[in-house]
């Protein structure tokens, strides 16, 4: 599907951040994917997502990380005109990128084509669950699949026993876990499941997530689980650790900042366009978009990058890197994955 110039890590054991982006002025723009570099504070634009037709924006799909190799799978694909979006078509559609040669790829299509769904790698494999199948309908489905690299094939898994939407996907404890989600009930939405590879079935986890509304992100490092925001406020003043044996969710020390952008923002008004977070190690990378209002009614664009240690002993909390100036601005269409390049 063509090729894109390939990056060139100068360091073993590299890690890599990607996202997806575009122009927020719906006017023949293309998506594209863009990489965040932690060693030296630099973005770097990898190149448009092949196969989207012009004026059209692919939202609700997964971005997940194999390998080195990101994946881009399912999705709504929507037709934007002058600030306005229309929904088309939900894309089975999965691609694959080779960060090393640079070269994009189609692989097999999902078995069940959906959007806003719960995603992750598990043990060389790639999850999916739930997610909503019709546009028409604001139903979740409990339909659930697996991916081979291997055999470059999807394989349908056991229902789990909800049918959730907007529902996270992250691997802890080796088990793929779905948490939250719009359901039928509240006691549903906070609740998970997680699928057993070797039993072939889902274990109901009540209470794992305790809002009535969906995560935002829920990320895993060195077999913890944590969580910073919800759907309708993405930065919630702080980090939280979920404690699998109390079935708890408790802030974690010196997470405590009740605006990121007062890390950068000096005092100017300023507006927060985008927030994604991944987790490297012991530590989080939190990847912020805002816009400075500058005098003259100017807006400025600025991309900035916080990170925290979540290291109990000697984690050395929060630290932000230069913030990068941006011309015009961007809008983040997925959460991010890590590639870690050996």
């Amino acid at each position: 599907m063509g090729s894109l110039p390939p990056h060139d890590p100068t360091n073993s054991n590299t890690f890599r951040i990607y996202a997806s982006f575009c122009p927020k002025k719906k006017a023949k723009f293309k998506q594209y994917l863009s990489c965040y570099d932690p060693t030296n504070n630099s973005w770097s634009h990898v190149g448009p997502i092949p196969g989207l037709l012009e004026n059209h924006v692919l939202k609700g799909f997964a971005l997940v990380s194999l390998g080195e190799f990101v994946y881009v799978i399912g999705g709504r694909l929507c037709r934007c005109d002058r600030q306005m979006e229309a929904d088309v078509v939900i894309r089975p559609d999965v691609l694959r990128f080779d960060v090393r040669t640079g070269e994009w790829s189609t692989c097999a299509p999902v078995a069940v084509s959906r959007f806003d769904f719960a995603c992750d790698a598990c043990d060389g494999k790639i999850y999916v669950a739930g997610g909503q199948c019709d546009l028409a309908s604001a139903r979740g489905t409990a339909a659930a699949e697996v991916y081979d690299p291997l055999m470059d094939r999807w394989t349908p898994l056991p229902e789990m026993t909800t049918a959730r939407y907007k529902c996270v996907g992250v691997t802890w404890q080796g088990r793929f876990h779905v948490v939250g989600g719009f359901a039928a009930s509240a006691v549903e939405r906070s609740s998970a499941e997680a699928y057993d590879v070797e039993r072939r079935d889902w274990n109901l986890a009540p209470g794992m997530w305790q809002l009535d509304v969906p995560p935002n992100q829920i990320v895993a490092t060195e077999g913890r689980l944590f969580s910073s925001g919800d759907c309708l406020q993405n930065w919630k003043g702080h980090i939280e650790e979920y404690d699998g044996k109390l079935k708890l969710w408790n802030i974690v020390e010196r997470s405590h900042l009740p605006d990121l952008l007062s890390l950068v923002a000096d005092g100017l008004p300023a507006q927060t366009l985008y927030l994604t977070v991944s987790s490297i190690g012991s530590q989080l990378y939190f990847l912020m978009g805002y816009q400075v209002l500058m005098g003259n009614d100017n807006l400025k664009m600025v991309s900035v990058a916080h990170m925290f240690d979540t290291a109990p002993l000697t984690g050395e909390g929060w630290r932000s890197f230069e913030p990068i100036e941006e011309e015009g601005d961007k809008e983040l269409c997925c959460h991010s994955c890590v590639v870690q390049l050996s």
